[in-house]
């Protein structure tokens, strides 16, 4: 393991910095509690001469807690469902998925 995967470890099992879920696959129905870290930047979309000012969501998981995830499935966190859409993106260390969502 590497310092970097230790690192990531550590901010993902403390419970200030990500919240429990958990995923639901959508082909199969499997589920898997796992470990998230929420973000929730704004996205700015030109479109002609305007420029619109969106929200969005976005979860990072673990590639331990999750090794596949695909656009469909879906992210339950607390209440609030959410569907994954887009392929979602790995960190340069492979460790870290970034999921795009979208509430369901």
């Amino acid at each position: 393991m590497t310092v970097f995967a230790a690192a990531m470890d550590r901010i993902f099992t403390h419970p200030s910095m990500a919240i429990a879920a958990l995923w639901i696959s959508a082909t199969t129905s499997e589920e898997r509690p796992i470990r998230v870290v929420r973000r929730a930047p704004d996205r700015i979309t030109e479109f002609g001469a305007g420029r619109f000012v969106s929200d969005t969501t976005m979860v990072d998981v673990r590639l331990s807690d999750l090794p596949d995830p695909r656009p469909g499935d879906l992210i339950v966190i607390g209440a609030d469902s959410f569907t994954v859409q887009g392929e979602p993106m790995r960190d340069r260390e492979r460790l870290i998925w970034s999921l795009d969502l979208r509430p369901s």
